[in-house]
């Protein structure tokens, strides 16, 4: 494809914080398909390395980390220089989503992000305990936020691959599954509808199920973390407490789990890391497969916002997590943190798209518990297409920077939607924009379930009336 469409013209400034693997990835789906200033974009980053891309573009370059003591004097002239309309595209890690989300919305000026993202030390301060570290209290102050000042501007929470893309993933599987149960429904329009639909097919919970083949064109280095995105935000994430989306129809509930005390409910937490915390999962491609229960803000979002109530009472909330196969490289690494009690490697690499021999990212939603027992729905993309179609990244990265490219498209159509997450948004529209860059996007039904096969030279613990409880799915 090469008569690439202009979907949207931006006004005012735009600030890209962050330039790592996917700032840079971003930036071409930027100069694609917005028409902009190009004097008013601004790229800010504390590493330089890549700053050449940037010089030779014209784009202004500021070498400084954003910090509690500055962010506010360094983003408020840069995002309401002039007319229009600023665009702050936050894709960093160490900065407060929330600080400067509220700060956008003080100046008038558009916000999306991929993650809710802290002020650096946040992941590993030992005086907010398992509970405190959670994706579920960072979402929840983002939620307060929202509560206390709703409308307005808008700015956009967690909208990268996932979460993000995966919350409309959910929904078109859903209406797939609808359509071949033979249901008679319309396509819902509220939250309320949503979970009805969700609860009349049969879903009981839905696992992001994701593997990742792309292969190094050289061995791992011992005592390097390799991996085919962010390494200090994959070990952020893993290193935080394991969380899921706990679902009505689970019978049993894990011995370290634990209960939130306040907020939406509709989440548990585990006293044990999740890039630690081995689940079975499938996928198309490997089938069988197991992967880490990383949290993630999806597994929260997607089960809060399928959750059927009656005034306070849940009638439904299926369950979510991620159960996540990360490439081979970064699987070894994970076993060397873990292995030296999780202390870092000394080096850590990030494979550019020039890097990898070859393989896929497969990425996608596996809803369970339905008459057809599994669905998965999702995009299968390699990094063959990814050379092909967009510059500076892997298939992993254009999964992440191709649904920016959405959530930015759709903030600037809704421009007074205040702050919103994925799982609200259009998802149909999103999915529309980014599906050029997702290569094939499939569903598929499997007959495997948690228990297949297992029990067969060792005696296991099951529960063999509900294949798909979490009981079956963790490895224990």
């Amino acid at each position: 494809m090469t008569d690439w469409p202009v979907h949207a013209h931006i006004d005012g400034p735009i600030v890209l914080i962050g330039f790592g693997s996917i700032g840079k990835g971003t930036l071409p789906l930027i100069e694609r398909h917005f028409s902009y200033d190009k004097s008013k974009f601004v790229v800010i980053d504390p590493e330089d390395k890549d700053r050449a891309l940037l010089d030779e573009r014209g784009i202004r370059f500021i070498h400084e980390a954003l910090t509690p003591q500055n962010y506010r004097d360094l983003l408020r002239p840069l995002l309401s220089e002039g007319p229009g309309q600023g665009f702050c595209v936050n894709v960093s890690v160490d900065t407060s989503s929330l600080d400067i989300i509220e700060l956008c919305r003080e100046i008038g000026a558009f916000y999306i992000d991929t993650v809710v993202e802290p002020w650096k030390g946040f992941y590993f301060d030992r005086r907010l305990g398992p509970a405190g570290r959670s994706n579920y209290a960072l979402r929840e102050k983002i939620l307060e936020a929202r509560r206390k000042n709703p409308g307005g501007i808008t700015a956009v929470s967690c909208c990268g691959a996932n979460p993000g893309m995966v919350s409309w993933f959910v929904k078109q599987a859903l209406l797939n599954i609808a359509t071949d149960l033979g249901l008679q429904f319309t396509v819902p329009t509220s939250q309320e509808e949503w979970a009805r639909l969700m609860l009349k097919a049969g879903v009981t919970g839905i696992h992001i199920a994701e593997r990742d083949t792309q292969r190094s064109k050289r061995l791992k280095p011992i005592d390097m973390f390799v991996n085919t995105w962010s390494v200090e935000g994959f070990v952020a994430e893993g290193m935080q407490p394991a969380e899921l989306g706990w679902g009505t129809h689970e019978n049993w509930f894990p011995e370290n789990g634990h209960t939130h005390k306040d907020g939406c409910g509709a989440a548990i937490f585990l006293l044990q890391p999740g890039a630690n915390t081995r689940v079975r999962s499938w996928c198309p491609t490997p089938g069988p497969q197991f992967g880490f229960l990383v949290t993630h803000n999806e597994s929260i979002s997607i089960a809060d916002y399928f959750t059927l109530r009656d005034g306070k009472k849940v009638l439904f909330r299926p369950t979510c997590h991620y159960a996540y196969h990360p490439a081979n490289d970064a699987v070894l690494s994970l076993f060397e943190l873990f292995g030296s009690a999780g202390q870092m490697q000394a080096r850590w690499h990030i494979l550019d798209e020039n890097e990898i021999a070859d393989g896929v990212d497969e990425l996608g939603v596996l809803l369970y518990g339905h008459k057809f027992n599994a669905y998965w729905y999702g995009s299968q993309l390699s990094i063959e297409e990814t050379r092909a179609i967009a510059p500076y990244q892997n298939a992993t990265g254009l999964q992440v920077t191709s649904a920016v490219l959405a959530g930015m498209v759709w903030a600037i159509e809704n421009p007074k939607a205040g702050i919103v997450e994925a799982d609200e948004m259009d998802y149909k529209r999103c999915l529309e924009v980014q599906m050029p860059y997702l290569g094939p996007l499939i569903g598929t039904y499997t007959n495997w379930t948690p228990v297949a096969n297992r029990g067969v030279l060792f005696p296991e613990d099951m529960e063999l009336e509900d294949p798909w409880q979490f009981k079956n799915v963790i490895v224990r």
